[in-house]
């Protein structure tokens, strides 16, 4: 099975969350409506069609989607134990409505979303559950695991992420730094929510890049201390009305990596004083107006808290 290229904290190659809803200070755990359909599965997958939405069983094998391609309406059944990569190295395409059912248990540790727009073009990424996790079990030799989203470094065009749950997951949530240095492509995070990952939640490096309406939570039971936003060379990054509640777990944000500084732009947002702010090898984080330290992370309208809710499309 083709796999997606790992990495360790550099960025000479890279290295996807519990079924849970946050309300305003409270992390509660959420029981996911069981889907009807039980359409038996062979081959890519078969449709359910009472939900509107494929049923892909995880089996070890990768699915590409192609330049100007959409794929959609899709639940991933991760309860068989296998693996799935989703590979998208081309230009202009989307995907929109896929749901993960269980924690993502292989051994591979790697990434289950590998994309880039290595044409320059936009692509999207919308209305996405990844929201049971991946089991610690799954760690690469590097000490990390199952990684949600890595951008991989030929990305040179935009990517748009909006509406996506990413919960749990033992390396990044969504890993899109390496271009900073190769392709100098674009990524904007928006109306999103990642907990309770490692490494980190929000990763990024090239300018205008940014994150927006988003939020990040820790539960320090969890035992994932991932950095809240993580900004590597060259930047700049803009954060704005974000809210960062790490409960006192490592930092709400980081600038820098491997010897090289970065700026951070905060505006409108709030982050945890406790795990504070981390400024490396000259980097800044600048605030501005509105900027405090009293975080209450909230899952955004529109993001899908349930596998079969993101499937279908319910949540849009």
């Amino acid at each position: 099975m083709a796999q997606n290229p790992r990495t360790s904290e550099t960025e000479s190659a890279p290295m996807t969350g519990r079924n849970s809803g946050l309300t305003r200070r409270n992390y509660v755990r959420s029981l996911a409506a069981v889907a009807t359909a039980t359409t038996a599965i062979g081959g890519a997958g078969s449709a359910a069609a009472k939900d509107d939405y494929e049923v892909i069983k995880a089996q070890g094998q990768t699915i590409t989607i192609d330049a100007g391609q959409t794929w959609e309406n899709k639940l991933i059944d991760m309860t068989t134990g296998q693996d799935i990569v989703i590979t998208a190295h081309s230009s202009d395409w989307t995907i929109r409505n896929i749901g993960f059912k269980g924690e993502n248990q292989s051994a591979t540790g790697t990434a289950t979303f590998g994309i880039s727009d290595t044409a320059g073009g936009t692509c999207t990424v919308e209305n996405v559950y990844l929201g049971d996790g991946a089991s610690t079990g799954n760690g690469n030799p590097n000490g990390h695991g199952q990684t949600a989203f890595w951008v991989a470094p030929d990305h040179s065009g935009h990517i748009d992420f909006k509406n996506v749950n990413i919960q749990g997951f033992a390396d990044n949530a969504i890993y899109g730094s390496a271009p900073g240095n190769k392709g100098g492509g674009t990524i904007h995070i928006d109306s999103s929510f990642a907990a309770n990952c490692y490494v980190s939640h929000f990763r990024l490096a090239t300018e205008g890049s940014k994150i927006t309406n988003s939020s990040v939570y820790v539960d320090s039971s969890e035992g994932y201390v991932g950095r809240g936003i993580w900004a590597w060379a060259p930047g700049t990054i803009e954060v704005e009305n974000c809210q960062l509640e790490m409960n006192g777990q490592n930092n709400a944000i980081v600038a820098g990596a491997n010897g090289n500084p970065t700026e951070v732009v905060v505006k409108k947002s709030d982050y945890d004083k406790q795990a504070g702010i981390a400024e490396h090898s000259g980097s800044n984080v600048k605030l501005g107006q509105k900027v405090g330290t009293s975080p209450e992370a909230v899952i955004p309208d529109g993001v899908p808290t349930s596998p079969e809710e993101a499937a279908s499309g319910a949540s849009n």
